[in-house]
């Protein structure tokens, strides 16, 4: 694939002309941004079973995490503060060692068959209370660590990305088996995938049983 680069005389490089380039922003737009978790935004939270977080460290580099569980699994412990449990991963810590860098964070909750979203922006501290980790216990499992965010803003986010790549509609949903899988796409990424079909799968097999035991 032939490298790309960019024109400089065709980026931006100032805000002043990135919003020329749209029209003003709606007056609701502005509005609809709130500093607490009202009755509307608590409601979503508790419907929502996954969220991405994102987050940036020190050195500028920003990540994006998927968070999900059974829905409520974030906490709300009051109007300004929610906890979300990490649960077991892949160790790289990614998110956590960037909150103890930059504890500023955004969050994207999401609802199955709902177009709309919650964006919800704050600060994070990573908190071990025995007491808040048991109360988010699965299968008598507590997470190591919570991700307690202190809310500075929420909003709820329109339709029109969702809508327009049709992300809940059955009809548009794509056959997994076009695709290698998730073991065979890391392993040819560093040390090489097998050849041999039948190791392949129990490579595969061995990913579905780890699943298993280590999802919380």
């Amino acid at each position: 694939m032939q490298k790309f680069s960019l024109n400089p005389d065709f980026v931006l490089q100032d805000e002043t002309s990135l919003r020329e380039l749209f029209p003003a922003t709606h007056d609701l737009a502005v509005q609809k941004c709130q500093s607490t978790l009202d009755k509307h935004a608590r409601d979503f939270i508790g419907r929502s079973p996954f969220l991405c977080l994102g987050t940036q460290g020190l050195d500028g580099k920003a990540d994006v995490s998927p968070r999900g569980d059974p829905a409520g699994f974030v906490k709300i412990l009051d109007q300004e503060t929610l906890a979300i449990p990490d649960r077991p991963g892949n160790n790289r810590l990614d998110s956590l060692s960037n909150i103890l860098a930059n504890p500023s964070v955004g969050l994207l909750f999401m609802i199955p068959g709902f177009d709309d979203t919650l964006r919800v922006n704050g600060t994070a501290d990573l908190v071990v209370d025995p007491e808040l980790l048991k109360a988010m216990s699965i299968n008598d499992r507590a997470p190591k660590v919570a991700i307690v965010v202190k809310v500075t803003s929420v909003f709820m986010h329109c339709a029109k990305a969702f809508r327009r790549s049709h992300l809940w509609d059955p009809s548009r949903f794509q056959d997994r088996s076009e695709m290698p899988s998730l073991i065979n796409i890391i392993m040819d990424q560093t040390t090489g995938a097998p050849d041999d079909a039948k190791d392949m799968k129990a490579l595969d097999d061995k990913l579905e049983e780890d699943y298993k035991r280590t999802l919380y």
